[in-house]
């Protein structure tokens, strides 16, 4: 009898783990565990990632074909990147081990992108960095980073990119170690971003684990966290938070004066801020007096800003309730000057650092939801922490709100040349809608000259016709719920100042557009400041499509210039009014342009745009 002998090579490796996967809208993070079986003298080069588009049930069409991407060495995770929102994918993993071939794919997973988001919360998961994978996942922003000094100990971090469109704010946060400052600089960027109670997610700027930022690793430094406006921002100016180190640690006395010293020298640097909004000092609800680090904080900012940065401290509450904090009276009998309520209590609001980064059972994430525990008491702690978040974002409301009433400090300046950069802050706004409405009536004349020259049979043939023009309509968009002021001009249906820190008509003249001769140095018509009122509502300017006829553009002009016109004579008006709001345009971006190199020369910091590409942008827009 013959036997036959066979040779049987087994695979270099098992299968990988089942991916586990975090998915978004347009990519999908996942992460797999290395084969639990490995073969002699086998390594594993890289992955290789299977994914293929998966039908519907009710689709008509079949699956689609498997695609492959290999990992560019042997980690364990891989973000799949250009997929499609709200589509269902089958996701396998396979290891990859050079000469000795490949293994088996892992198990299937069966994976479903998200509808395409909307809100700006939703859309800032794709641009950060998730840090903790939970409910709620953690992401941390991404930040550009700019030391101040060589030692890094005065730091600057930007989120977004520089505009000159809005106004910006800037405020600095104090606080005793242990107060909760860092949840609270935290829980404000949440609130800015428009993060709600029941999102699965929550932002970081700084690491509560760590006293870190993102961008920062010297817990010594004092950084100033500026927020470029986005639309889709909670408030209505771009915003700096500037961070500083707590107060009262173990390090002593010594410790919380150089503290002080780095505060002063931020504010006297030439790259530092050169105004400031709002000083907050971070507070226990419950202290019942201040400690000695706590008044010498309070003294040594008085001593840095001088008296008239009394109005504009703000006490900010942490680890409250409902009931009135016990601070506000350990301020009185410090007699800490700061403004007071009606109630003769320092005017602050109050927030509880618990509910921020706490789970939300009306998040979407159900896999990670509170396992341990009894469902009532469960029920009971969701129902505080819903009502600490919601108490927290009306007091954010609040506060922000409020710094936006609060009368900017110079701190580098003096008082008439910060009233000058408001001015041209001001101008600078108000000459955008203005150019771009004489752009458009620019395109109408054009448009209107060349349906003039392409119906010419129909005007040699005394025919009437008909063409269509792009025309600017001012309209009111109502902003009564947004507790802003404003500086409308009735004479020129105008917004001139918005958001302004003026409530009352009469006081108009005070106004950042209003000039030192009383007139408005924004509106078209540089009306007096006394036609300049607070209204509930602010002017935009939309484009519409209209249709006109010839025999409407021939009577406008005969009734203007009181004789009978011929086609040539049209041509000539047409082409003088061109002219004319050509001259127009050119003036009023020429003097866009003179503002913002004034604003570079007396701002102290550049101009994120040079005045060419900032026109650019004005004339695109």
């Amino acid at each position: 009898m013959i036997s036959e002998s066979y040779s049987v090579t087994t695979l270099p490796t098992s299968p990988p783990g089942k991916p586990l996967i975090q998915v978004y809208w347009y990519d999908a993070t996942f992460t797999w565990n290395r084969p639990t079986e490995i073969g002699a003298d086998v390594d594993i080069v890289q992955y290789r990632i299977e994914h293929r588009e998966e039908k519907t049930v009710t689709s008509s069409t079949a699956n689609g074909l498997w695609e492959e991407i290999k990992t560019t060495g042997s980690k364990c995770h891989y973000t799949l990147e250009g997929l499609k929102p709200k589509t269902s994918y089958r996701v396998r993993v396979s290891a990859v081990c050079g000469e000795g071939g490949s293994s088996e794919p892992s198990d299937e997973v069966l994976i479903k992108t998200e509808n395409e988001p909307k809100r700006l919360a939703e859309k800032l998961c794709r641009e950060s960095t998730l840090t903790a994978n939970g409910n709620p996942s953690i992401y941390t922003l991404s930040l550009k980073k700019k030391k101040l000094d060589k030692d890094g100990h005065r730091v600057k971090c930007s989120f977004g990119k520089p505009i000159t469109t809005h106004s910006a704010k800037t405020i600095m946060v104090l606080g005793a170690t242990g107060a909760g400052k860092t949840t609270l600089i935290n829980g404000m960027i949440n609130y800015i971003l428009g993060v709600e109670w029941e999102d699965n997610f929550r932002y970081k700027l700084i690491d509560e684990g760590t006293g870190r930022s993102q961008a920062e690793s010297q817990t010594s430094s004092i950084t100033a966290y500026e927020l470029h406006h986005r639309e889709g921002f909670q408030i209505s100016y771009s915003l700096t938070i500037i961070d500083t180190p707590g107060f009262g640690d173990t390090r002593g006395i010594t410790r919380d004066k150089l503290i002080t010293d780095q505060i002063r020298e931020f504010f006297t640097s030439p790259e530092g801020v050169d105004h400031i909004d709002a000083v907050c000092f971070v507070a226990q609800a419950s202290l019942a007096r201040l400690t000695h680090a706590q008044k010498y904080v309070f003294d040594s900012i008085l001593s840095i800003f001088g008296k008239d940065i009394a109005e504009n401290i703000q006490i900010l509450v942490t680890f409250a309730d409902g009931q009135v904090p016990p601070i506000l009276e350990a301020i009185n009998v410090a007699d800490v000057p700061c403004p007071k309520d009606k109630k003769g209590f320092p005017v602050h609001f109050k927030f509880n650092n618990s509910a921020v980064f706490a789970q939300s059972s009306a998040s979407g994430n159900s896999a990670n939801k509170r396992s341990s525990g009894d469902s009532e008491d469960e029920e009971e702690d969701d129902n505080f922490d819903a009502m600490f978040w919601k108490m927290g974002s009306n007091s954010m409301k609040k506060f922000f709100r409020a710094l936006n009433k609060m009368e900017t400090k110079s701190l580098l300046l003096t008082k008439e040349v910060l009233r000058e950069r408001q001015q041209l802050e001001a101008a600078i706004a108000g000459l955008q809608p203005q150019i771009t409405a004489g752009l458009t009536k620019l395109e109408e004349i054009r448009k209107t000259k060349q349906a003039l020259n392409q119906h010419q049979v129909d005007l040699d043939a005394n025919k009437d016709f008909e063409y269509e023009i792009e025309i600017t309509d001012p309209i009111q968009i109502d902003i009564s719920g947004s507790g802003c002021y404003i500086t409308n001009c009735q004479k020129c249906h105008f917004t001139c100042h918005y958001p302004c820190g003026i409530p009352n008509d009469d006081g108009k003249r005070g106004c950042a557009a209003m000039g030192s001769n009383g007139c408005c140095t924004v509106c078209p018509y540089k009306c007096i400041w006394s036609v300049h009122f607070n209204q509930k509502y602010r002017f935009e300017y939309k484009t519409r499509k209209e249709k006109r006829t010839y025999r409407e553009l021939k009577e406008k002009y005969e009734r203007a210039s009181g004789e009978k016109m011929t086609q040539e004579k049209i041509m000539e008006k047409l082409q003088q009014e061109f002219d004319d709001v050509q001259d127009v345009v050119l003036e009023l971006i020429e003097k866009s342009s003179q503002s913002i190199l004034r604003l570079e020369e007396i701002a102290l910091r550049p101009n994120p745009l040079s005045t060419p590409v900032y026109i650019d942008l004005l004339i695109q827009s």
